[in-house]
């Protein structure tokens, strides 16, 4: 199905005007205010669910391989878990997995 230039322009303002609207009536209008502490305790785990739900498909379905599971990536993603839980530092899982991903890729060819 091809679309015409004027629709691909309409899709792509609606979408801009959604995303701007579901932002804004987060920061905008909640912005000067405080939260409730329910509200807060929820957020707090926000970055937690996000970062692990846009590595896993990489982690099990990666394109560099066509889609088939791959020993370095799932040997970086037990990496990065295990050094998550152990110093419970983000930076360090990442580069804990980032290292395992490139020495295996290196070892293995």
């Amino acid at each position: 199905m091809s679309y015409s230039t004027a629709e691909i322009w309409f899709i792509i303002v609606v979408l801009g005007v959604g995303t701007f609207l579901i932002r804004f009536s987060f920061l905008g209008l909640m912005g000067g205010r405080s939260f409730p502490p329910w509200a807060l305790r929820y957020l707090r785990y926000t970055p937690v669910a996000v970062l692990p739900g846009l590595v896993a498909p990489l982690v099990l379905w990666p394109d560099a391989t066509g889609g088939d599971l791959d020993p370095p990536r799932l040997m970086a993603g037990a990496a990065t878990l295990i050094a998550g839980l152990i110093s419970k530092s983000v930076t360090i899982a990442m580069g804990a997995g980032a290292a395992t991903l490139y020495g295996t890729m290196y070892l293995l060819g």
